[in-house]
């Protein structure tokens, strides 16, 4: 049975949620407006009109370095970790969701400041304009990444699931 529902889902999973052709030109007049330029060492220094739009090329460059690692991220902030390492990872997706709060984090999104919410979405709108002009990238689960999915790290650069010893 359960190789039945999986077969069902395949379909579904591989379409993904592709991105309109109004997003597409969203995310190219805002590329226009951003620059990045790599040092010797292939450190990106972006630069941008807006605060948005450095934000927007910081996430690509980002992505341009080390997508995988950024998706990885998203996924056990997520809890969904299993979806991609199997059963052996249900007990830390548990974890994590008891502990950040996904629901929380749309509802700030939601709530935020006009300013803020425009680098939030500049911050999902670099990584999906990357995977939108990136198309030999395969993500591990995430299709489309949200703009509340920063909203999610708010217990500062080490997390409390890195430091809680799952």
């Amino acid at each position: 049975m359960k190789k039945t529902f999986f077969l069902l889902l395949i379909p579904f999973c591989l379409l993904g949620q592709s991105f309109s052709k109004e997003e597409i030109a969203r995310w190219q007049e805002q590329a226009a407006r951003v620059t990045i330029v790599r040092d010797t060492w292939g450190i990106p220094h972006v630069y941008g009109k807006t605060d948005a739009d450095a934000v927007f090329g910081l996430l690509y460059a980002q992505c341009e370095d080390d997508f995988m690692r950024v998706e990885m991220n998203y996924i056990e902030k997520l809890g969904r970790m299993a979806e991609v390492r199997g059963e052996a990872a249900l007990a830390g997706d548990l974890y994590v969701r008891l502990i950040i709060d996904s629901v929380g984090a749309v509802e700030d999104y939601k709530k935020s400041p006009e300013w803020l919410r425009k680098l939030l979405d500049a911050y999902a709108d670099g990584i999906n304009f990357y995977l939108n002009t990136h198309p030999s990238v395969k993500p591990a689960l995430l299709n489309r990444f949200e703009p509340w999915y920063p909203l999610m790290w708010t217990d500062g650069s080490i997390g409390a699931i890195s430091a809680g010893d799952v």
